[in-house]
């Protein structure tokens, strides 16, 4: 058995897995803030390993800034932590071996691997959660970057909006699922989700049309972007804003192709595993290190 927990921004999601990735158990609860996550990430492994009854291997995917090569959880400022040597702490609490890395990327491994990117040898994972960031394929290679790599949600484009990172004018900040409700409320008044919004754009509502199309916009000129450094041949988008289906993709994708030229335009697709990417990924982690050994 192999355990694998995807850390997100909003909730954890566990699960223990056979080694041919088949689920046997599965969990998922809300992310807490701060020295509480990391509380929170450790009993949660340990329950998982508990129900799994002969773990092997585990595998940990973590938002932020990753030290993959330590397994340390260097910064998150969507939760709060800093330099938590996760893969230790893990290892010493449970004795068995850990690879930790960073959810996006654990995400672009189970799309590059067996989902949505198969194949591509240049391609882009953007899971739209809590937070954006990207899982970049580059000639056949997982761009790490030193724990680096990826950042697109901290790409400006061009707002007058104040990020968590301490920047203005981040993609993250103006069209993560959180800010596409964030945007919506301040605009009228009422409270919604980023899949309420969509819902009401798919009803005729004209604020939430207003919001989507800015949304839309503020995509489109981070994906040109990354377009024109990458050259991908598929975009994969993931995360909650992905359940939008075409209400996304179609106006999405007009949009970026009308910022290129002479550019190889990328077909734009939705993550094959939803939000269980980053966990199907972690549990793709542990049972390459069992294979290594």
């Amino acid at each position: 058995m192999i355990v694998a927990l995807d850390v997100g921004g909003t909730s954890m999601k566990g699960a223990v897995l056979s080694p041919g990735l088949d689920r046997v158990a599965a969990l998922r609860r809300p992310t807490p803030r701060g020295e509480a996550a990391v509380d929170a990430v450790l009993e949660t492994v340990a329950e998982l390993v508990e129900q799994a009854g002969t773990a092997q291997a585990v595998g940990l995917a973590v938002p932020g800034i990753v030290d993959d090569e330590r397994g340390v959880a260097a910064w998150s400022e969507n939760i709060g932590w800093r330099d938590v040597p996760f893969r230790d702490l893990i290892a010493e609490r449970t004795g068995l071996p850990v690879a930790v890395g960073h959810d996006v990327r654990a995400g672009g491994t189970a799309e590059i691997r067996l989902g949505a990117a198969q194949g591509a040898r240049n391609s882009l994972v953007i899971p739209i959660g809590t937070g954006i960031a990207a899982a970049m394929v580059i000639d056949g290679h997982l761009c790490v970057g030193n724990g680096y790599a990826g950042e697109i949600g901290h790409m400006s484009v061009g707002v007058d909006e104040p990020c968590v990172c301490g920047g203005t004018g981040c993609l993250e900040a103006v069209a993560s699922a959180a800010a596409v409700g964030r945007r919506y409320a301040r605009r009228t008044g009422r409270d919604a989700t980023a899949g309420e919004v969509a819902a009401l754009v798919s009803e005729g509502d004209a604020d939430a049309a207003a919001i989507w199309a800015e949304t839309i916009g503020f995509l489109g000129t981070a994906l040109a972007a990354a377009t024109a450094l990458v050259a991908p041949e598929v975009i994969v988008i993931g995360g909650g804003l992905s359940r939008a289906g075409d209400l996304l993709l179609g106006p999405l994708s007009d949009d970026l192709a009308g910022r290129l030229t002479f550019h190889r335009r990328p077909r734009l697709t939705i993550a094959t595993f939803g939000d269980e990417a980053g966990c199907v990924g972690a549990g793709l982690w542990a049972r390459d290190l069992l294979e290594r050994r």
